[in-house]
Protein backbone atom coordinates (compact mmCIF):
# COMPACT_ATOMS: atom_id res chain seq x y z
CA UNK A 1 0.00 0.00 0.00
CA UNK A 2 1.43 3.21 -1.13
CA UNK A 3 2.13 5.78 1.61
CA UNK A 4 -0.28 8.56 -0.40
CA UNK A 5 -3.02 5.90 0.35
CA UNK A 6 -2.03 5.44 3.92
CA UNK A 7 -2.66 9.43 4.41
CA UNK A 8 -5.98 9.32 3.06
CA UNK A 9 -7.11 6.65 5.49
CA UNK A 10 -5.39 8.39 8.60
CA UNK A 11 -6.99 11.79 8.23
CA UNK A 12 -10.05 11.02 9.43
CA UNK A 13 -8.58 9.68 12.62
CA UNK A 14 -6.02 12.67 12.57
CA UNK A 15 -9.72 14.79 12.95
CA UNK A 16 -10.17 13.32 16.36
CA UNK A 17 -6.76 13.63 17.30
CA UNK A 18 -5.38 17.09 16.89
CA UNK A 19 -6.54 19.74 19.66
CA UNK A 20 -8.59 21.82 16.88
CA UNK A 21 -11.28 23.45 17.88
CA UNK A 22 -10.45 21.07 21.08
CA UNK A 23 -9.35 21.96 24.17
CA UNK A 24 -8.68 25.36 24.23
CA UNK A 25 -11.75 26.94 26.37
CA UNK A 26 -12.06 27.09 30.09
CA UNK A 27 -15.11 29.06 31.62
CA UNK A 28 -15.99 30.19 35.09
CA UNK A 29 -19.64 29.40 35.51
CA UNK A 30 -21.30 30.24 39.45
CA UNK A 31 -18.76 28.16 41.61
CA UNK A 32 -17.55 25.63 38.76
CA UNK A 33 -14.30 26.27 36.59
CA UNK A 34 -14.41 24.81 33.23
CA UNK A 35 -11.11 23.78 32.52
CA UNK A 36 -9.52 23.10 28.97
CA UNK A 37 -9.74 20.17 27.92
CA UNK A 38 -7.37 18.47 25.45
CA UNK A 39 -9.68 16.98 22.76
CA UNK A 40 -12.70 18.38 22.85
CA UNK A 41 -13.88 22.04 23.17
CA UNK A 42 -15.15 23.60 25.92
CA UNK A 43 -17.97 26.09 26.27
CA UNK A 44 -16.10 28.97 27.54
CA UNK A 45 -15.07 32.62 25.61
CA UNK A 46 -11.74 33.44 26.82
CA UNK A 47 -8.31 34.81 26.18
CA UNK A 48 -5.90 32.03 25.90
CA UNK A 49 -2.77 30.21 24.30
CA UNK A 50 -2.30 26.49 23.89
CA UNK A 51 1.76 26.12 23.27
CA UNK A 52 2.85 23.36 23.20
CA UNK A 53 -0.22 20.67 22.19
CA UNK A 54 2.24 17.65 21.40
CA UNK A 55 0.86 14.25 20.24
CA UNK A 56 1.47 10.60 19.66
CA UNK A 57 -0.46 7.41 18.25
CA UNK A 58 -0.16 5.08 15.43
CA UNK A 59 -2.39 5.26 12.74
CA UNK A 60 -5.38 2.32 11.82
CA UNK A 61 -3.82 2.24 8.35
CA UNK A 62 -2.31 -0.51 6.77
CA UNK A 63 0.56 -0.85 7.14
CA UNK A 64 0.17 1.94 10.20
CA UNK A 65 1.59 5.26 10.34
CA UNK A 66 3.29 6.38 13.35
CA UNK A 67 1.97 10.45 13.33
CA UNK A 68 3.19 13.17 16.11
CA UNK A 69 1.78 16.51 15.92
CA UNK A 70 3.29 19.97 17.70
CA UNK A 71 0.10 22.22 17.44
CA UNK A 72 -0.98 25.72 19.00
CA UNK A 73 -3.73 28.25 19.60
CA UNK A 74 -4.81 31.24 20.20
CA UNK A 75 -7.81 32.11 21.36
CA UNK A 76 -8.98 35.73 21.70
CA UNK A 77 -12.36 37.88 22.70
CA UNK A 78 -14.09 40.46 20.63
CA UNK A 79 -16.58 41.01 23.42
CA UNK A 80 -17.06 39.25 26.43
CA UNK A 81 -19.25 36.72 24.29
CA UNK A 82 -17.92 36.30 21.65
CA UNK A 83 -14.16 35.29 20.47
CA UNK A 84 -12.03 33.31 17.47
CA UNK A 85 -9.49 31.65 17.85
CA UNK A 86 -6.86 30.17 15.40
CA UNK A 87 -5.04 26.83 15.50
CA UNK A 88 -2.25 25.43 13.36
CA UNK A 89 -0.67 22.17 13.66
CA UNK A 90 2.91 20.37 12.35
CA UNK A 91 2.68 17.00 11.61
CA UNK A 92 5.48 14.34 11.35
CA UNK A 93 4.53 10.65 9.92
CA UNK A 94 6.62 7.66 9.92
CA UNK A 95 6.11 4.36 8.17
CA UNK A 96 6.81 1.02 10.00
CA UNK A 97 7.73 -0.28 6.65
CA UNK A 98 11.27 0.87 5.91
CA UNK A 99 10.65 0.49 1.98
CA UNK A 100 7.76 3.45 2.08
CA UNK A 101 8.71 7.16 2.98
CA UNK A 102 7.80 9.36 5.52
CA UNK A 103 6.36 12.26 5.70
CA UNK A 104 5.80 16.03 7.36
CA UNK A 105 4.08 19.36 7.32
CA UNK A 106 1.80 21.48 8.19
CA UNK A 107 -2.18 20.55 8.77
CA UNK A 108 -4.52 23.42 7.41
CA UNK A 109 -4.72 26.32 9.16
CA UNK A 110 -8.70 26.06 11.31
CA UNK A 111 -10.03 29.33 12.67
CA UNK A 112 -13.19 29.02 15.18
CA UNK A 113 -15.72 31.79 15.77
CA UNK A 114 -17.71 31.26 19.16
CA UNK A 115 -20.60 32.92 21.07
CA UNK A 116 -21.74 32.22 24.43
CA UNK A 117 -25.56 31.72 24.36
CA UNK A 118 -26.77 30.91 27.42
CA UNK A 119 -24.62 31.07 31.26
CA UNK A 120 -26.85 29.60 34.18
CA UNK A 121 -24.43 30.34 37.31
CA UNK A 122 -27.24 28.91 39.65
CA UNK A 123 -26.93 25.55 37.76
CA UNK A 124 -23.56 25.69 36.50
CA UNK A 125 -24.60 25.66 33.12
CA UNK A 126 -23.24 27.32 30.17
CA UNK A 127 -24.05 26.84 26.28
CA UNK A 128 -22.20 28.30 22.91
CA UNK A 129 -22.00 28.30 19.53
CA UNK A 130 -19.59 28.03 16.96
CA UNK A 131 -17.97 27.95 13.50
CA UNK A 132 -15.09 26.20 12.31
CA UNK A 133 -13.31 27.22 9.32
CA UNK A 134 -10.66 24.68 8.16
CA UNK A 135 -8.90 26.59 5.43
CA UNK A 136 -7.86 24.01 1.94
CA UNK A 137 -4.66 24.60 0.64
CA UNK A 138 -2.67 25.94 3.55
CA UNK A 139 -1.01 22.83 4.73
CA UNK A 140 1.23 20.57 3.14
CA UNK A 141 -1.10 17.65 1.40
CA UNK A 142 1.63 14.45 1.99
CA UNK A 143 0.37 14.82 5.15
CA UNK A 144 -3.51 14.89 4.42
CA UNK A 145 -4.42 18.72 4.03
CA UNK A 146 -7.29 18.83 1.86
CA UNK A 147 -7.36 21.27 -0.88
CA UNK A 148 -10.78 22.59 -0.14
CA UNK A 149 -12.31 24.26 2.87
CA UNK A 150 -14.45 22.27 5.44
CA UNK A 151 -17.37 24.03 7.32
CA UNK A 152 -18.28 23.06 10.73
CA UNK A 153 -20.81 24.67 12.54
CA UNK A 154 -21.12 23.09 16.77
CA UNK A 155 -23.24 23.70 19.77
CA UNK A 156 -20.92 23.34 23.24
CA UNK A 157 -21.96 23.01 26.41
CA UNK A 158 -21.01 22.21 29.88
CA UNK A 159 -22.62 21.43 33.21
CA UNK A 160 -21.53 21.37 36.69
CA UNK A 161 -23.25 19.02 39.41
CA UNK A 162 -23.01 21.31 42.30
CA UNK A 163 -26.43 21.99 42.31
CA UNK A 164 -27.11 18.60 43.99
CA UNK A 165 -28.57 17.59 46.81
CA UNK A 166 -26.24 17.90 50.32
CA UNK A 167 -27.24 13.92 50.44
CA UNK A 168 -25.01 14.02 47.29
CA UNK A 169 -22.13 16.16 47.97
CA UNK A 170 -19.80 13.95 46.96
CA UNK A 171 -20.96 14.10 43.53
CA UNK A 172 -21.46 17.99 43.04
CA UNK A 173 -17.37 18.20 42.10
CA UNK A 174 -18.38 16.09 39.32
CA UNK A 175 -19.16 17.95 35.68
CA UNK A 176 -19.68 17.54 32.16
CA UNK A 177 -18.75 19.07 28.75
CA UNK A 178 -19.63 18.28 25.56
CA UNK A 179 -19.90 19.43 21.63
CA UNK A 180 -21.78 18.24 18.06
CA UNK A 181 -20.48 19.52 15.21
CA UNK A 182 -21.49 19.02 11.48
CA UNK A 183 -18.43 19.10 9.32
CA UNK A 184 -19.40 19.98 5.86
CA UNK A 185 -16.84 20.24 3.20
CA UNK A 186 -17.24 22.66 0.37
CA UNK A 187 -16.28 20.04 -2.15
CA UNK A 188 -18.58 17.05 -2.67
CA UNK A 189 -15.42 14.53 -4.62
CA UNK A 190 -12.34 14.41 -6.08
CA UNK A 191 -11.64 12.71 -8.99
CA UNK A 192 -7.69 12.25 -10.08
CA UNK A 193 -6.70 10.93 -13.25
CA UNK A 194 -3.50 8.31 -13.59
CA UNK A 195 -1.82 5.67 -16.10
CA UNK A 196 -1.54 2.22 -15.20
CA UNK A 197 1.95 1.09 -14.66
CA UNK A 198 1.02 -2.85 -16.08
CA UNK A 199 -0.83 -1.45 -19.16
CA UNK A 200 -0.29 1.89 -19.95
CA UNK A 201 -4.42 2.73 -19.46
CA UNK A 202 -5.40 5.93 -18.40
CA UNK A 203 -7.11 5.23 -14.99
CA UNK A 204 -9.50 7.28 -12.99
CA UNK A 205 -10.07 7.40 -9.16
CA UNK A 206 -12.84 9.48 -7.37
CA UNK A 207 -12.96 9.92 -3.74
CA UNK A 208 -16.28 11.22 -2.21
CA UNK A 209 -15.72 13.48 0.63
CA UNK A 210 -18.18 12.87 3.42
CA UNK A 211 -20.46 15.07 6.07
CA UNK A 212 -19.10 14.36 9.05
CA UNK A 213 -20.85 14.25 12.65
CA UNK A 214 -18.15 15.35 15.17
CA UNK A 215 -19.34 14.67 18.38
CA UNK A 216 -17.48 14.06 21.96
CA UNK A 217 -18.21 14.86 25.93
CA UNK A 218 -16.11 14.49 28.62
CA UNK A 219 -16.63 13.97 32.16
CA UNK A 220 -14.45 15.20 35.04
CA UNK A 221 -13.73 15.48 39.06
CA UNK A 222 -12.26 19.02 40.09
CA UNK A 223 -10.48 18.87 43.33
CA UNK A 224 -10.26 22.76 43.24
CA UNK A 225 -14.25 22.32 43.87
CA UNK A 226 -14.02 19.83 46.10
CA UNK A 227 -11.91 21.82 48.23
CA UNK A 228 -13.18 25.21 47.41
CA UNK A 229 -17.63 24.38 47.28
CA UNK A 230 -17.62 21.18 49.24
CA UNK A 231 -15.26 20.24 52.04
CA UNK A 232 -11.85 20.71 52.65
CA UNK A 233 -10.03 17.26 53.34
CA UNK A 234 -6.78 18.51 54.26
CA UNK A 235 -4.99 17.12 51.44
CA UNK A 236 -1.62 17.98 49.65
CA UNK A 237 -1.52 21.58 47.90
CA UNK A 238 -0.54 19.26 44.55
CA UNK A 239 -3.54 17.38 44.66
CA UNK A 240 -6.21 19.69 45.29
CA UNK A 241 -4.82 21.17 41.91
CA UNK A 242 -5.99 18.25 39.99
CA UNK A 243 -8.52 17.55 37.82
CA UNK A 244 -8.96 13.87 36.56
CA UNK A 245 -11.33 13.33 33.71
CA UNK A 246 -12.21 10.93 30.68
CA UNK A 247 -12.71 12.32 27.29
CA UNK A 248 -14.24 10.95 23.61
CA UNK A 249 -13.72 12.16 20.69
CA UNK A 250 -15.80 10.70 17.82
CA UNK A 251 -16.59 11.15 14.25
CA UNK A 252 -19.49 10.04 12.11
CA UNK A 253 -19.59 9.78 8.59
CA UNK A 254 -23.36 10.86 7.74
CA UNK A 255 -23.32 11.07 3.89
CA UNK A 256 -21.87 11.24 0.74
CA UNK A 257 -20.16 8.05 2.16
CA UNK A 258 -19.86 5.92 -1.14
CA UNK A 259 -15.59 5.99 -0.53
CA UNK A 260 -15.44 6.44 2.95
CA UNK A 261 -18.29 4.00 4.66
CA UNK A 262 -20.41 4.95 7.88
CA UNK A 263 -18.22 3.39 10.49
CA UNK A 264 -17.55 5.81 13.69
CA UNK A 265 -14.20 5.99 14.59
CA UNK A 266 -12.55 7.77 17.43
CA UNK A 267 -10.77 7.55 20.92
CA UNK A 268 -11.47 7.43 24.78
CA UNK A 269 -8.90 9.57 26.65
CA UNK A 270 -8.84 9.27 30.26
CA UNK A 271 -5.89 11.37 31.98
CA UNK A 272 -5.64 14.47 34.64
CA UNK A 273 -4.87 18.04 34.56
CA UNK A 274 -2.88 20.21 37.03
CA UNK A 275 -4.83 23.84 37.19
CA UNK A 276 -3.02 26.97 38.19
CA UNK A 277 -3.67 30.54 38.80
CA UNK A 278 -2.28 31.36 35.27
CA UNK A 279 -1.70 28.03 33.65
CA UNK A 280 -2.69 24.34 33.67
CA UNK A 281 -0.82 21.06 32.40
CA UNK A 282 -2.59 18.06 31.05
CA UNK A 283 -1.53 14.66 29.71
CA UNK A 284 -4.03 11.67 28.22
CA UNK A 285 -4.18 8.70 26.89
CA UNK A 286 -5.33 8.08 23.21
CA UNK A 287 -7.38 4.73 23.20
CA UNK A 288 -8.90 3.60 20.18
CA UNK A 289 -12.15 2.78 20.10
CA UNK A 290 -12.01 0.19 17.25
CA UNK A 291 -8.88 -0.98 14.56
CA UNK A 292 -9.61 1.45 11.98
CA UNK A 293 -9.00 4.34 14.74
CA UNK A 294 -5.20 2.90 15.79
CA UNK A 295 -3.26 0.25 16.36
CA UNK A 296 -2.10 1.33 19.90
CA UNK A 297 -2.61 3.41 23.00
CA UNK A 298 -1.00 6.67 22.28
CA UNK A 299 -0.67 9.67 24.47
CA UNK A 300 -1.76 13.72 24.32
CA UNK A 301 0.15 16.54 26.37
CA UNK A 302 -0.78 20.56 26.93
CA UNK A 303 1.00 23.56 28.11
CA UNK A 304 -2.15 26.07 28.33
CA UNK A 305 -1.77 30.03 29.28
CA UNK A 306 -4.60 31.75 30.85
CA UNK A 307 -4.25 35.02 28.85
CA UNK A 308 -6.93 36.58 30.94
CA UNK A 309 -4.88 36.30 34.24
CA UNK A 310 -1.65 36.61 32.89
CA UNK A 311 -2.27 40.30 31.99
CA UNK A 312 -5.85 41.01 31.89
CA UNK A 313 -5.45 44.87 31.23
CA UNK A 314 -3.65 43.38 27.89
CA UNK A 315 -3.51 41.08 25.67
CA UNK A 316 -6.27 38.82 28.26
CA UNK A 317 -9.05 41.82 27.86
CA UNK A 318 -11.67 41.76 25.50
CA UNK A 319 -10.65 43.93 22.25
CA UNK A 320 -14.60 45.97 22.90
CA UNK A 321 -15.06 46.49 26.72
CA UNK A 322 -13.33 46.57 29.81
CA UNK A 323 -11.38 43.14 31.82
CA UNK A 324 -14.33 40.67 32.92
CA UNK A 325 -13.74 37.97 35.45
CA UNK A 326 -10.75 35.91 34.99
CA UNK A 327 -11.15 32.61 34.68
CA UNK A 328 -9.35 31.40 37.28
CA UNK A 329 -10.06 28.68 39.40
CA UNK A 330 -8.84 29.61 42.97
CA UNK A 331 -9.89 32.39 44.90
CA UNK A 332 -7.65 35.42 45.15
CA UNK A 333 -6.49 36.49 48.47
Amino acid sequence: MSISHARAGLWGAAIALIPLSGSVAHEIVGNRFFPATLTIDDPGVNDELSLPTVDSFKTGDIPPVRQRDVSGEFSKRITEDFGVSFGSTYSFLNTVDPTLAGANGFQNLETTFKYRVFKDPAHEFVMSVGLSVEWGGTGDSNVGAERFNTYTPTIFFGKGLGDLPDTLSWLRPLAITGQVGYAIPARNFTTTFGIDPDTGAQTTDTEFHPRVLNWGASIQYSMPYLKSSVIDLGLPDFINHLIPLVEASLQTPISNTLTSGTLTTGTINPGVLWVGNKFQIGVEALIPINRQSGTNVGVIAQLHLYLDDVDPHGIGKPIFGGPVQPANPFPRN
